[in-house]
């Protein structure tokens, strides 16, 4: 597509069944803003679509364990989410939910329009059922094993363990997530898209039309899917949560999630030209827009083979130019977890690092998983700050600013003759424009992130090398001139750094003087993308800045400790709720139980077994002898911190021989669901060595 007129840009809509976390922000909404607000700056005609998914079976599983309704989860989740996008500037054009009831009458007569041109199969199949709960099992009320990997919780509609989607009723031994009863066939009728009848266009558009210019990892997959054979795929769902199904024989039926939620970029756009008095229909069905969606992997067949093949089906809209989809971000070498609480949630990380919402965008990007799976490390956030944005960014702009005030009371002086140094300085940075926009054109937003981070780096060079502080002593013209280059550079950068830092650019603008591109102030110094290329002057002689400002401060060991100690909590506590208690062994008489002589001791002596991790040689008077008992309890206790302690030892077990050492007898211990072991011992001091316990 040669220069688009307008762009339409869209983000995945989360589920509201709970808050936003760093996985969903690196994945799709960082990425996102950064192409969009770039594409502001840079004059274009811009929408930003987004809103929540309300009508996920998540939503009703949520409700359903907390006792409430679905409206009650949604209401919670959609203003927390939307606030923790506000609160991290996001800046979304519309954010609207698909519970609107614009969104119902768009999905509805979406629906009814490829209902009326035969665009569907009307089936009646076996669908699993929950005999106790008396329901149809949604996907995601069905766990089985995943009939690809093995995985034995793959949901009913895809794996998350191998990402393979299928159908519940291809799950090897499924269960009720209700009731846990293994479910039943029922017969029901439903409505299906026949993605094999789109499969000739799909191969045409996608696999020959964008070979070249989408990214690797979204190609292969939407390929593996053509390759292995597409087939028709139900549009409706039983269920009473979501979007009555519009046709005769669809009662108490709703359309699919996956069906109506795409839709839902459709119905937010409307909403948003409504309240705008535009016309909404350019952006969707106008050749000259540029349709982008941004997702993360687990939407890829979504948004390149279903909703492409439902636009295509109605005939009057455009497709995506490009789904720059990115992977998946881990934390701390584990996978994000909502349900393990093993995840870095927004509204958390603001109460810990406020006002540092930057510091996050920034770290997410310079590590986003643009092409394979990356991993989020709290020692890696901490150094982007520390040794980029403080130690280099911030350095830059501290410097130039405080010698700025001393030297010249904050005015922007006039420089003399430049040298060729200060000519190839300038020239430098006429061309950071074109080369972040390169990038950032090619969805490569961490290329671009360090290239901005470039120029900064370009402009401490720049000083470190002509050393105003020293030349001031010596020839102030040459000074004036130094600083009055350097502050170009500062100018260039809180222009570009917009897409990337965006409360950092409003601050350094604020430094400087000059206004943001949304400033209503006249006669203001405000400059554009394309400006930073084009004007010889960013910041002219005589311009009054202001007093400098830190942009960012250094996080310390402490903080950071902090944070991994949160999430070695929430690991303790996964252990501790997945640790299962032994099932009971074979029934003994009372007979055999009579045979142990367990009696009550004290440990006299202790010292470590030489080239063993477990084992401590005990002395331990059981009130009949002292004997010589080898236990393996070295990882749980020292030699030193278990002399004296009184203990329940089984003195009628057959001797064993040790590393060398005859064992005579057993300390009885137990184990905490954390892995530590625990004496079982008598705490009642009266009770003396030899008493026997029955």
């Amino acid at each position: 597509m040669s220069q688009p007129k307008r762009y339409t840009v869209t983000t995945a809509l989360p589920y509201t069944n709970g808050p936003i976390h760093i996985g969903h922000l690196a994945g799709v909404y960082v990425p996102a803003d950064i192409y969009v607000r770039y594409l502001r700056l840079t004059g274009n005609d811009v929408a930003f679509i987004g809103g929540s998914d309300e009508h996920g079976v998540p939503i009703t599983i949520k409700a359903k364990n907390e006792g409430v309704s679905p409206q009650d989860i949604v209401d919670k989740y959609h203003a927390i989410i939307k606030q923790s996008f506000e609160d991290f500037g996001i800046t979304y054009d519309n954010y609207s939910r698909t519970s609107a009831p614009i969104h119902h009458k768009t999905a509805s007569d979406f629906f009814k329009t490829l209902d009326e041109k035969g665009e569907f199969i009307e089936e009646t199949t076996e669908q699993l059922y929950d005999e106790e709960a008396n329901q149809f099992l949604a996907d995601r009320f069905v766990v089985g094993t995943c009939p690809k990997c093995g995985n034995e919780e793959s949901y009913g509609d895809q794996c998350e363990n191998c990402g393979t989607s299928h159908n519940a009723t291809d799950l090897i031994n499924p269960k009720s997530a209700i009731t846990g009863n293994t479910p039943t066939l029922k017969q029901t009728k439903h409505w299906f898209l026949p993605l094999d009848k789109h499969e000739d266009f799909l191969k045409e558009w996608i696999l020959k039309g964008h070979k070249k210019d989408w990214k690797p990892n979204v190609y292969g997959q939407v390929k593996s899917w053509i390759d292995d054979g597409l087939r028709p795929r139900a549009v409706t769902r039983d269920l009473d949560w979501g979007i009555p199904v519009p046709a005769e024989g669809g009662e108490g039926k709703v359309l699919y999630v996956w069906f109506d939620a795409p839709i839902g970029y459709i119905s937010s756009t409307i909403e948003w030209a409504e309240r705008e008095g535009k016309d909404w229909e350019p952006y969707w069905k106008d050749e000259e827009t540029k349709l982008v969606h941004f997702i993360g992997k687990d939407n890829i067949v979504f948004h390149c083979i279903i909703f492409p093949s439902m636009l295509k089906a109605e005939g009057s809209y455009i497709l995506p130019e490009n789904v720059p989809a990115n992977e998946f971000l881990n934390l701390e070498g584990n996978k994000l977890s909502t349900s393990k609480n093993w995840a870095v949630w927004l509204p958390e990380y603001l109460k810990d690092f406020p006002g540092q919402q930057d510091v996050l965008r920034y770290a997410l990007n310079a590590n986003a998983p643009e092409t394979k799976d990356t991993d989020f490390t709290w020692k890696d956030f901490q150094a982007r700050n520390n040794n980029e944005l403080v130690a280099i960014f911030g350095n830059f702009i501290n410097r130039v600013v405080v010698l700025t005030n001393k030297y010249y009371e904050g005015v922007v002086p006039t420089p003399s003759e430049f040298t060729s140094v200060d000519e190839e300085t300038l020239a430098a940075v006429k061309a950071y424009p074109s080369v972040i926009a390169s990038s950032i054109e090619r969805y490569r937003f961490r290329e671009a992130g360090q290239e901005l981070m470039n120029l900064a780096r370009l402009g401490n060079k720049y000083l470190a090398d002509e050393e105003p502080w020293k030349m001031i002593k010596v020839d102030e013209a040459r000074t004036q001139t130094i600083m009055y280059v350097a502050l170009q550079i500062a100018s260039a950068l809180a222009t570009l750094c917009e897409p990337f830092l965006p409360f950092t650019s409003e601050k350094l603008k604020r430094i400087l003087n000059v206004s943001s591109s949304d400033s209503t102030e006249e006669n203001s110094i405000e400059n554009s993308w394309d400006d930073i290329s084009t004007k010889d002057v960013l910041l002219p002689s005589t311009h009054q800045i202001g007093k400098a400002e830190l942009l960012f401060s250094k996080i310390e060991d402490k903080t950071i400790q902090a944070q991994l100690d949160k999430l070695e909590a929430s690991r303790k506590a996964n252990e501790a709720a997945n640790k299962t208690v032994e099932p009971q062994k074979e029934t003994i008489t009372f007979e055999d139980f009579t045979k142990l002589d367990i009696r009550v001791g004290t440990i006299l002596e202790a010292e470590k077994m030489p080239k063993t991790k477990k084992l401590l040689k005990l002395k331990v008077d059981t009130g009949i002898d002292t004997r010589t008992i080898v236990s393996g309890i070295a990882e749980s206790f020292s030699a030193e911190e278990v002399i004296g302690k009184r203990v329940t030892v089984l003195v009628n077990l057959a001797p064993r021989a040790l590393r060398g050492v005859e064992s005579q007898g057993m300390i009885l211990m137990t184990e905490t669901p954390e892995g530590k072991l625990v004496f079982v011992n008598p705490d009642d001091a009266a009770v003396n060595n030899g008493l026997q316990i029955s």
